[in-house]
């Protein structure tokens, strides 16, 4: 797909938590209609980085531009509003409710009118692939539907940019394949989208480009074939079963 604008501009974004650096002096930028994919070794920075861009915590330094606005530091529902939505490591949902009125809780925010809202939650629920359990409590679900669910209850927002945050964390080959398949479909119906993953088979398929972080700093940024072959990515993260001969 061809990619257009930039729509997030990250700009020397640095954290730290006492004595400990998250993020140092980030900078990267999403363009539209891409994937690109965010990897690195556990605590280098990378859910750090979707706190400090979604508003859940406030940068030391460093901008946030989101089609040109800043948006450093607004608030997460502020930052929902504005069309920038994200999920989480571990999918939260509310376990005593539907699957539906999950989804119809994101669907609220655009949709004041709750049978319009209910339309838009039946939408995302076929998109994902949940429509038939849109009854089911959403407590009772297997992992990977608790995952569809995540991804739905962002979708139903009508974000412009989706950053997934380990949607494939603890999901079998088959599960992941599905997972694959659906954020391939998301960008195809003009969703811009940031993959934060540990599974490098899905990462280097799905994504354009790739940045590489380490100890809360970018190390490498390119496409699939430049980080597969790149040394310090391979040496801080990859390892020697990715080094191209």
């Amino acid at each position: 797909m061809t990619q257009g604008n930039v729509v997030l501009d990250i700009e020397g974004l640095s954290k730290h938590f006492g004595g400990v650096q998250a993020v140092l002096d980030l900078s990267f930028q999403v363009r539209e209609g891409e994937i690109l994919g965010v990897i690195g070794p556990n605590g280098s920075g990378k859910t750090t980085t979707f706190h400090l861009i979604t508003g859940f915590h406030r940068p030391d330094r460093g901008h946030v531009r989101f089609f040109d606005r800043d948006i450093t530091g607004l608030a997460p529902h502020d930052v929902c509003t504005l069309g920038l939505c994200r999920t989480f490591q571990v999918a939260k949902p509310f376990p005593e409710i539907s699957v539906h009125r999950n989804v119809l809780m994101g669907a609220l925010l655009r949709h004041a009118d709750p049978s319009e809202a209910a339309i838009r939650a039946d939408e995302v629920l076929a998109r994902v692939g949940l429509e038939g359990r849109a009854q089911m409590v959403a407590g009772s679900l297997t992992t990977i539907d608790q995952r569809r669910l995540e991804v739905a209850r962002a979708l139903a927002t009508e974000p412009k940019l989706l950053l997934l945050d380990e949607t494939m964390a603890g999901l079998n080959p088959t599960e992941i394949g599905e997972a694959m398949r659906l954020i391939a479909d998301l960008r195809q119906q003009g969703l811009t989208v940031v993959v934060v993953e540990h599974v490098m088979r899905a990462v280097m398929s799905l994504s354009d480009r790739i940045v590489v972080l380490d100890q809360g700093s970018k190390i490498a940024e390119g496409n699939p074939q430049e980080i597969a072959a790149n040394p310090r990515v391979i040496q801080a993260y990859l390892g020697k079963e990715y080094q191209r001969a």
